[in-house]
């Protein structure tokens, strides 16, 4: 092989971003669950006027994968505050605004289905 050809690294991923994936969607509610062999993320969002939330996208990946995310998400928001100072979450003790969690359950059933 020629030194002077450029090689490609060996861990270096090759991905296609089709057009209608590249413009994104918009989420500011998380919903994840889980079982024993599978993470499942329900991206939604809530907005003013909306009755109930809309789920645009949902991820399902093994738990592996899923803390391989979590493990990168902390290394992204690590940088993202070196670089652009904290993130605020606000003064709340509960709900989003304060950078709480809650428990769905109190909420009763989602998706207009029902408990049985």
């Amino acid at each position: 092989m020629d030194n002077n050809t450029p090689q490609k690294p060996q861990n270096q991923l090759s991905l296609e971003l089709k057009p209608e994936v590249a413009k994104g969607s918009y989420s500011n509610l998380a919903i994840i669950s889980h079982s024993r062999s599978e993470f499942i993320i329900d991206f939604a969002t809530t907005l003013p006027g909306l009755v109930k939330p809309e789920i645009g996208n949902r991820i399902i990946m093994t738990p592996e994968h899923a803390k391989r995310l979590m493990n990168a998400i902390f290394d992204n928001i690590s940088k993202y505050e070196a670089q652009f100072g904290l993130i605020d979450l606000g003064s709340g003790k509960n709900g989003p605004q304060g950078g709480g969690t809650f428990n769905l359950a109190d909420f009763g059933p989602i998706g207009g289905g029902s408990k049985s």
